[in-house]
């Protein structure tokens, strides 16, 4: 009989959802590792980044999803080459990166995962305080979806979803990492390379920001660094 609890954990093998997966690690889980090819620019390096944070945290089993319709449906700068990534700085509102109900589907998918592995929880590593304004980022978006998991499985499953960094600030995710170990110079969090990260496109501006507010030098190279005014740690 099973005495480890299990945990599926969503890892796009960026430095959020890689930590939330170490704090699952951290708390006694077992890690069912998952994670989601949608067609995304940086796909080829999300996965590579996946693969080592899995084989890092030494998952007992490790989903690889590919989910061709998001490119289809457009409608992002991530999955739609004709949009272009913006790189002139963080704005107010919805940015065009939004993939529309992405975390919604990959909930969904990850709630049959954990209901066929009897997990008890499911980790992602939604950021809602210092993020880039995603609505499916929300805690109370979030909570509501694991009502509604639970009344849409078997009697006996019954899934916390936990979201551990949703009221985080981009500095202290770094400074958790480090101190949890976290290989943040496996992560990849740049929107539009692959090999050298942009360092100018809202992901690589909010991680920037958050080693430097952190006092500390990200692992990963940049071919570009944003304005010293988005990296100002007083921001």
């Amino acid at each position: 009989m099973r005495t480890t609890p299990i945990a599926v954990c969503i890892i796009s093998g960026g430095m959020d959802s890689a930590l939330s997966a170490k704090i699952a690690k951290d708390e006694g889980y077992e890690i069912i590792a998952l994670h989601f090819n949608y067609g995304q620019r940086t796909q080829k390096k999300e996965l590579e980044s996946f693969r080592k944070i899995a084989e890092i945290l030494e998952a007992v089993e490790s989903y690889e999803l590919d989910l061709d319709f998001f490119e289809r449906i457009g409608a992002s700068a991530l999955t739609d080459k004709r949009i272009e990534v913006p790189t002139g700085g963080l704005e107010e509102g919805v940015p065009v990166t939004y993939v529309p109900f992405r975390n919604g589907i990959f909930l969904s998918i990850a709630a049959a995962v954990a209901e066929k592995h009897a997990a008890e929880a499911l980790f992602i590593g939604v950021v809602e305080a210092d993020s880039s304004g995603y609505p499916d980022c929300r805690e109370s978006y979030i909570t509501q979806m694991e009502r509604a998991i639970n009344l849409g499985t078997k009697d006996e499953t019954t899934l916390q979803i936990r979201m551990p960094l949703v009221a985080m600030r981009k500095a202290q995710i770094v400074a958790e990492a480090l101190k949890r170990n976290v290989p943040l110079e496996f992560t990849w969090s740049c929107y539009q390379n692959e090999e050298v990260a942009c360092g100018v496109c809202d992901s690589c501006r909010l991680r920037l920001r958050g080693f430097a507010q952190a006092g500390i030098k990200d692992p990963i190279a940049y071919a570009d660094e944003a304005t010293a005014e988005d990296l100002d740690p007083q921001r």
